[in-house]
């Protein structure tokens, strides 16, 4: 029970408890008087005690719902001032991570752009082409040995470089980087061309795309090289722009 209801309930205790003393009272003093003059005053007394009785509990009544509304009203208030605090933390948090999501993405992509201007590398070093050959006519010792190092274009095993790039970008340059293995030459000066031949080695003409997977693409160069008495290394350089 709530303090107000229980406020309310001893002031209508306290009322009916004085007009119940004042009936009491005053049939004690009436019982002097005539019996006609007597019961008329009792009974308009009752009808007072009554409408005395009726009009507390009214009152209690009332009073106990205007201070319950009050109380009520105030937590109202209380749970709008709530639910506000809570929408507004709400909303700043998720600016917060709309931001932090934004500032991510734009760090990653500038990671990125710089990736590409540099240019994604991948190397592999190819070994020495080794020609299977059967002899069918008698040949002398170091023509036999010649024909079993020998290897044509033909006969060399392609190998395909792959360079990973973001899905969304464009590649803007294939740089093809062939020497030795035994040799230090720098790469800017074993650069070749697509399709070119040079030292019993090729370059495809054309480099290749896969189709597009998880947000990223594979940029491809295949690389032919025959040569039966030395193993090269191979560089494919991959610039691209978003």
């Amino acid at each position: 029970m709530s303090d107000s209801v229980l406020a309310a309930i001893i002031a209508g205790t306290a009322t009916l408890s004085a007009s119940f003393l004042q009936l009491r009272s005053a049939a004690l003093r009436n019982k002097g008087q005539p019996g006609t003059a007597a019961r008329r005053k009792n009974q308009l007394q009752r009808i007072i005690f009554l409408v005395i009785v009726g009009g507390s509990a009214v009152s209690g009544f009332a009073l106990s719902q205007w201070l319950t509304q009050g109380e009520r009203n105030a937590q109202g208030a209380l749970q709008k001032e709530l639910q506000a605090r809570i929408a507004e933390v709400s909303h700043t948090a998720g600016e917060l991570e709309a931001t932090r999501a934004a500032q991510r993405s734009e760090i990653e992509t500038g990671v990125l752009r710089r990736i590409g201007g540099d240019g994604v590398a991948v190397a592999a070093t190819v070994p020495a082409c080794r020609a299977g050959s059967s002899v069918t006519t008698p040949v002398s010792a170091t023509a036999a040995s010649a024909a079993a190092h020998s290897c044509s274009e033909a006969e060399a095993t392609p190998v395909t470089l792959c360079a990973t790039i973001p899905a969304s970008a464009t590649v803007t340059e294939v740089a093809l980087f062939s020497r030795l293995d035994d040799t230090q030459t720098p790469w800017s000066a074993s650069r070749y061309l697509p399709g070119q031949e040079s030292g019993q080695a090729r370059f495809a003409d054309k480099y290749s795309e896969t189709a597009p997977d998880a947000g990223t693409r594979q940029v491809c160069q295949t690389f032919a090289h025959w040569d039966a008495d030395h193993a090269r290394v191979v560089r494919v350089l991959v610039r691209y722009s978003l």
